[in-house]
């Protein structure tokens, strides 16, 4: 079905289909509908796939297939792949009839080179088409209107008529009701604004990174506009989206005809500024930038580790805090990159740190990892059905309000004599039900397995683990969680009378 066009509704199509059969004396056995689904990539056509699979498995329980046009089949941007699909029809011993074309479908060089053209019309169409809405949505960008998209952490979208006219908020999921109706952007509730204000001042007054940034606001309870954790991805999100200094900016990304997704340069950005209320001063935001742009340039290896000396001969000493708290150089983070670890290079510069900064470096990526493993063990639970509800104050799980969850990451230690061990700390005072222990592999950089360990068994507040630690303990060893989903998973009964 195509929706600019009422010639294509699938009503229209199914008269026309039924007026063919009653003068053809066929009778009409199965329908095969897509509705109101584009005809530009196979993977979205349920209806298309299951009439292939119906053909070439032999389930089909016809011996002809009525199609409306040939572009029904697909306005596929390469021919072959409409002419490909009937083809399978054709070689299971299905017949391929349109019902709307001037041709008969018979195979002679006539009807072969006129379903060419059409398939190739149909391909044009769409092609025609994208400029066309392209190019109305630029205008309506550049008229300062919202284009898609969900607002933002912080900002609202505002339903507008004609006349400008403010219609009301439109939640989530939300679109505007009529053709002539657009949709602004507004300042959202007060609390996210302030937030969004404060992350600018972390980053540009305080120096603080993404990520540090992301940590702190989870710290304080504050979820984003989906309600998930911060990250350091989101965070950049709002040091770098115009949309926060009232600017309308279109066609950064996009995905025409449904081809692969690209990323467009700069000059191919479709911008209205000062179209939207601004909720961030246009100096901090410049001064962002300037940040970011300048971290992101490119750092030979000799320009880093002449960086790395002048730091050494200013502070007296070399730490991640004190590369990060520089703003005109790379990160540590970029630094680790480049030389497999700081430790790497602070040896090619001659520099001794005195101590092992292994343990802090370690400790500083399993502080970063431990609210993705608490998202996505949540998320997953929430998938399969079950609710979850954090305790700010414990930090407790509680899940289906039936038992409570506490997460812990256990470091691996490596002792003098090679072997690995690995320190669990449990929350007595918190007693939650079950305990998860997300044991690390040596290096501490990926997760080698889980303890699940229920409080009825736990009477000690530290576990210390060997490789192997025989079944008392080995019994509740997973390799994954699906042991722990399994116990939250909703399951629908029938009801009994």
């Amino acid at each position: 079905m195509s929706t600019e066009h009422q010639q294509y509704s699938t009503e229209n199509q199914a008269d026309a289909i039924a007026h063919y059969a009653e003068r053809h004396g066929l009778e009409i056995v199965r329908t095969y509908a897509d509705e109101g689904i584009s005809g530009l990539q196979l993977d979205r056509r349920e209806a298309l796939q299951s009439l292939i699979a119906d053909a070439t498995q032999g389930r089909a329980d016809y011996d002809m297939l009525l199609v409306y046009d040939v572009s029904r089949f697909g306005r596929f941007q390469d021919t072959d792949e409409s002419a490909y699909y009937e083809y399978l029809c054709k070689k299971a011993g299905i017949r391929v009839e349109y019902c709307a074309e001037q041709f008969v479908n018979d195979g002679s060089m006539p009807s072969s080179i006129l379903k060419m053209i059409r398939r190739s019309q149909a391909g044009d169409y769409s092609r025609d088409l994208s400029v066309k809405v392209f190019a109305g949505q630029c205008r309506l960008i550049r008229m300062g209107y919202r284009q898609g998209g969900p607002a933002g952490y912080g900002l609202r979208r505002m339903r507008i008529d004609q006349t400008g006219a403010e219609l009301g908020l439109l939640e989530r999921g939300q679109h505007k009701c009529l053709q002539t109706d657009r949709v602004i952007l507004k300042p959202g509730p007060e609390n996210e604004i302030q937030t969004v204000q404060r992350i600018y001042r972390l980053f540009v007054d305080k120096g603080r990174r993404e990520g540090e940034i992301a940590a702190l606001l989870n710290a304080e309870g504050i979820v984003t506009d989906l309600g998930r954790p911060w990250r350091a991805s989101t965070v950049h999100q709002v040091l770098t989206n115009e949309k926060y200094i009232g600017n309308n900016v279109f066609n950064r990304r996009s995905f025409k005809l449904k081809a692969q997704r690209v990323r467009n340069p700069p000059e191919e950005w479709i911008r209205a500024e000062g179209v939207f209320t601004p909720i961030v001063d246009i100096q901090d935001y410049r001064a962002a930038q300037a940040i970011i742009v300048e971290r992101s340039r490119r750092f030979s290896d000799e320009e880093i580790l002449n960086h790395l000396k002048a730091l050494h001969a200013r502070h007296g000493l070399l730490s991640a805090i004190v590369i990060d708290e520089t703003h005109h150089g790379p990160s540590s983070g970029a630094i680790r990159h480049r030389f497999g670890s700081l430790l790497r290079a602070y040896a090619l510069i001659g520099y001794d740190p005195g101590r092992d900064y292994a343990y802090i470096e370690d400790n500083r990526h399993l502080r970063r990892m431990f609210p993705t493993v608490v998202e996505d063990t949540l998320r997953r639970i929430r998938d399969l059905g079950g609710k979850t509800r954090r305790e700010l104050e414990s930090g407790l799980v509680v899940v289906n309000e039936e038992f409570s969850l506490s997460l812990v990451i256990a470091r691996c230690e490596t002792t003098k004599a090679g072997a690995h061990r690995w320190t669990i700390r449990l929350e007595t005072g918190l007693l939650p039900d079950i305990s998860v222990a997300v044991r690390m592999a040596p290096g501490n950089r990926d997760i080698l397995d889980y303890y699940l360990l229920p409080a009825i068994d736990m009477n000690v507040a530290k576990l210390r683990l060997a490789e192997d630690n025989g079944i008392g303990l080995d019994a509740y060893r997973f390799t994954s969680l699906e042991r722990l989903f399994d116990l939250t998973r909703r399951i629908a009964l029938r009801e009994v009378v």
